[in-house]
């Protein structure tokens, strides 16, 4: 198993993209793929891959110079409940450390606000409807200081 970053429109990104739209997008009848996406080559993209296989992703969206919005993770179905977004997350974490980034932002689906709680994000402000189901703002800081 290898995190690594990923290039946008690269292999790896299409297996990315085709993962959040299986599990993320069709389920609630809307489709990724028909979506414009030209903003995601501004993202900075993350997957796990096993075996040439994209079995985790998340993106990274700069905010602010020290400010990143972490979106749209999946984790392969057969892969959840392993560990893999965990280790996902935690990598993603340094990488963002290293490159100087003190605060994470996510709006995390209802059913997984506890597996984000246990990695460190504290949730901000009210529930809210987004893409049709409820979701909660989380943050958190991966860097102290000024």
């Amino acid at each position: 198993m290898q995190i690594q970053e990923i290039p946008y429109q690269s292999d790896e990104y299409q297996q990315a993209l085709k993962l959040r739209n299986q599990l993320l997008r069709l389920p609630l009848g809307l489709d990724l793929l028909s979506e414009d996406l030209s903003l995601e080559s501004k993202y900075i993209h993350f997957a796990t891959v096993v075996s040439d296989q994209v079995v985790a992703c998340v993106q990274a969206v700069p905010a602010s110079e020290d400010r990143v919005k972490l979106r749209q993770m999946a984790v392969a179905v057969d892969y959840q409940g392993q560990g893999v977004g965990r280790q996902l997350l935690e990598a993603v974490e340094c990488l963002l450390r290293q490159r100087g980034v003190k605060v994470l932002e996510l709006d995390a689906r209802k059913e997984v606000i506890g597996f984000y709680e246990k990695l460190g994000y504290t949730c901000i402000g009210e529930k809210f409807v987004s893409v049709t189901i409820p979701h909660q703002r989380m943050s958190k800081t991966i860097i102290d200081g000024p």
